[in-house]
């Protein structure tokens, strides 16, 4: 090899290397941008700074009821970090006055807004929680409960969902699809399955957008059916909407149905054709069947899609421990591509599965044929 040609692949490895250390240390930033956005919101500082009046560090915990030192080094930090700006940053620093910024009240305050992302911390927090147990099961196989995730995982990711379903669900998915939105319109009254409904935000979206329809929602996880039933009662459905802390196979439940659905939750289930083959017989004959999950794309590449990044990383942390729990788990992961779920509704007894004209980034949607 010429000593030239030695020199560029030496040059190349360490433009690559440069580049890999500055991606590490971004990722470092990042990581400490959601840990501290995590004790912002659950601190009450967002909240209190959103006002949009100049706030002391000691003004900013007597609101919080937090010590007045901490919330000093956590204003600092959130300065420079660029998340909150400060007012004179040559005043002493008790005398120094913060105030989060207008563009940035939206993001992180409010909760009806489809750009709300405070939850993605605590949601992120409640990942890797039991990382000790990911790392046993990464050694010796198995999984992890949903449950040890703790009451972060659960919360951040209703809160997270709480919006879309909401404001997207019952106003823009579901009347995309044109004979399922007439039938949830008209009488005699439509019932809905909504299958894994965590803490019951798509039972809960669907029944606000449709007055006639009836409701109810199974999930496995206990704690989070008791959420569930909180929400509902917070919106005063619980008339309409009901939750079950068990499983919906039941078959004294069979064709009862005239809409199943299942939103981001058939990737965690160790048996995903067994839950499809519930779905499909509680499914009235004219009944239809709705499968919302990741929009990853048809097979794998290095590259990924414009999602896969942040999927895998789920997948890792959470969806595929969660799955793997199950004995003879399917062990399918976040990233469910549409060949695998194809492969799962036929061995459920469906005939065909239809991708959904339903544009969203971050979800596709499909319906499975009997």
């Amino acid at each position: 090899m010429e000593m030239a040609t030695v020199i560029q692949t030496n040059q190349n490895i360490d433009e690559q290397r440069d580049a890999f250390i500055d991606r590490l240390l971004g990722s470092v930033s990042g990581l400490f941008d959601i840990f501290t956005l995590y004790m912002g919101d659950r601190l009450g500082y967002y909240k209190a700074l959103a006002t949009n009046s100049w706030l002391t560090s000691t003004e900013l915990a007597n609101q919080t009821d937090t010590d007045e030192r901490y919330a000093r080094e956590w204003l600092e930090q959130q300065t420079v970090s660029g998340v909150v700006e400060v007012q004179d940053e040559t005043t002493d620093s008790l005398n120094r006055r913060f105030r989060l910024p207008v563009a940035h009240v939206e993001v992180l305050t409010d909760r009806e807004s489809l750009n709300y992302l405070t939850p993605l911390a605590q949601l992120a927090v409640g990942a890797v929680y039991p990382i000790h147990s990911v790392m046993d099961a990464f050694r010796n196989g198995g999984g992890v409960p949903f449950a040890k995730y703790g009451a972060d995982l659960r919360e951040g990711q209703g809160n997270m969902n709480r919006a879309m379903f909401l404001y997207e669900l019952g106003q823009e998915w579901l009347p995309a699809i044109d004979d399922i939105d007439q039938r949830l319109q008209i009488s005699p009254s439509a019932r809905i399955a909504d299958i894994g409904c965590g803490v019951g935000w798509s039972s809960i979206g669907m029944a606000k957008a449709y007055p006639n329809v009836r409701v109810d929602g199974f999930d496995m996880d206990e704690a989070s059916v008791e959420d569930a039933w909180a929400n509902a009662r917070q919106h005063g459905l619980t008339d309409r909407v009901t939750f079950h802390a068990r499983d919906a196979g039941d078959g004294a439940l069979n064709g009862r149905y005239d809409l199943v659905t299942a939103f981001e939750c058939v990737h965690d289930m160790g048996n995903p054709v067994g839950v499809l083959s519930a779905m499909r017989r509680l499914a009235s004959d004219n009944g239809t069947v709705i499968v919302m999950d990741e929009r990853v794309g048809d097979t794998f590449t290095a590259s990924g899609n414009e999602v896969e990044w942040m999927m895998y990383g789920w997948s890792v942390l959470h969806c595929l421990p969660v799955g793997m729990a199950e004995e003879c788990s399917a062990a399918t992961g976040t990233v469910m591509r549409a060949d695998t779920l194809r492969r799962y509704a036929m061995e459920a007894g469906f005939r065909y599965v239809e991708i959904l004209p339903i544009e969203n980034y971050f979800f596709q949607f499909y319906r499975l044929v009997r």
